[in-house]
């Protein structure tokens, strides 16, 4: 805080970004602290989803000489997403980006993410894209990046006639609303987690793909 409010271009990194890490109870499940560093005027919050995005993130920390970055961080292992099936991990510099769109015709359906969730849309994505679905796959590791961005372009990432929209993110919902709009549906958690293993602890609190998929298909239905 105090550096934003000094327009230091210092760089803050934090490792524990989700409840992935909370084997040891609610002191190790940050899900409040994006919310919170989200909310720090000046500050640009990044939470890259693979290693080409944090190669990214690092640069804009590197060249943001007038505002503090912090950089979120996690600590379990993570899929590097395929750029050449993918688009290019630079388009986190404008805070959110298409990855992909898949299926065919105009999207019917927007599924956004950060960080390690990332990767539970994109396999969310393809299943439905399979069942006959256009999708349309947003990374969303910087909103105040995105904010930076003239209204033209938000409005290609997010176009406002796909009101079908789904967020995931592993943390609290305070402000995804915002993005996926009165009709749309966010994936958080608005509690502490479970002292348990991650790959016990994701799926109960609803992130896993199957659930990205079931949710999306109930949203779909209600148009």
């Amino acid at each position: 805080r105090l550096a934003a409010i000094s327009h230091l271009g210092s760089i803050w990194v934090f490792t524990h970004d989700t409840i992935c890490v909370g084997e040891d109870g609610p002191t190790h499940q940050p899900v409040e602290q994006l919310a919170a560093l989200r909310s720090i005027p000046n500050l640009v919050a990044v939470r890259p989803c693979d290693a080409n995005e944090v190669r990214e993130a690092w640069k804009i920390a590197i060249e943001n000489r007038h505002r503090p970055t912090a950089l979120v961080l996690t600590r379990q292992n993570l899929p590097t997403l395929d750029r050449t099936v993918f688009a290019p991990a630079d388009g986190l510099r404008r805070g959110a980006y298409v990855l992909a769109d898949l299926g065919t015709g105009q999207p019917q359906l927007i599924l956004m993410a950060s960080g390690s969730e990332v990767a539970l849309v994109v396999e969310a994505g393809r299943r439905l894209a399979e069942e006959g679905l256009a999708v349309r796959l947003v990374s969303f590791p910087s909103w105040e990046l995105f904010l930076d961005q003239d209204a033209a372009y938000r409005d290609a990432v997010l176009p406002p006639e796909v009101t079908a929209r789904v967020a995931v993110e592993a943390g609290v919902t305070l402000g995804w609303h915002r993005w996926v709009g009165s009709a749309g549906c966010v994936i958080g958690l608005d509690r502490y987690g479970a002292s348990a293993p991650y790959t016990t602890v994701f799926p109960k609190f609803g992130f896993s793909a199957d659930n990205v998929v079931q949710t999306a298909k109930d949203l779909v239905g209600q148009r």
